[in-house]
């Protein structure tokens, strides 16, 4: 297809989503990523190509809020940011459809197996990564190089032909901020070493004892402010 209507077709959806205060878009090549879906059955997604991945940045001054556990107001602002993503996502796969072609919302927070792995139907921070948005990191989240890993992501599997971007060449390099602040000792220096059933722990521990009613943390994310000179409590740098 014409490298005109690729772009012109990423544009249109980038636009969307930046109408709605969303920074951060991108395009992934979902071919050969298939056997990374949960969603069942396989007729849903298939023939489904194009992964788009769309991130909101979380409010930097709630995020300093976290002292080593999650706050009620990080909690509400998680919730709603989900919300906003979501009603983004749909706008999205309304307008794809519009155009005559196929488009599968994948809901911001979509847990579908709490038992050991922690996985949803399709792992945003993959399509994020391959849509060129950052890398993993020491946390197992996507550090964005602007925001690190203050984003939530949403993302949208569909057949419209789209510009596609290329992954990001950068890594955490020597830094392990989120490695010496994590409460349940999970975050090592190597990803792949991260443990996740001590992760799970903390964040059952954090949902009960906080009364959140969720599982979330948010400790790592306050260290973790990409390359960005961090901003304190108050504004001052």
């Amino acid at each position: 297809m014409d490298n005109a209507i690729l772009e012109q077709n990423y544009n249109n959806i980038k636009e969307i989503a930046m109408r709605e205060g969303m920074p951060l878009f991108g395009v992934a090549d979902m071919t050969g990523l298939e056997s990374e879906f949960r969603i069942s059955p396989e007729a849903v997604y298939e023939g489904l190509k194009y992964g788009i991945s769309i991130g909101y940045h979380l409010s930097d001054r709630i995020i300093e809020g976290i002292d080593n556990k999650p706050t009620q107001m990080y909690l509400f602002h998680y919730k709603r940011v989900n919300v906003l993503l979501d009603e983004v996502a749909l706008k999205v796969v309304g307008y794809i459809q519009n155009q005559s072609y196929d488009a599968l919302p994948i809901h911001a927070s979509q847990i579908s197996d709490w038992s050991g792995t922690m996985v949803g139907h399709v792992s945003h921070k993959m399509i994020a990564r391959y849509a060129g948005l950052g890398w993993i990191g020491r946390n197992i989240l996507l550090v964005n190089p602007k925001y690190g890993s203050r984003v939530r992501y949403v993302s949208v599997l569909t057949d419209m032909p789209l510009k596609v971007d290329g992954e990001v060449e950068d890594n955490c390099r020597s830094c392990m901020r989120c490695v010496a602040v994590c409460p349940g000792g999970a975050i090592k220096e190597k990803p792949e070493n991260f443990d996740l059933e001590a992760c799970y722990n903390q964040l059952d521990y954090f949902k009960k004892k906080e009364n959140l009613g969720q599982h979330i943390c948010g400790v790592c994310l306050k260290a973790c402010y990409g390359r960005r000179p961090r901003k304190k409590s108050g504004g001052q740098k």
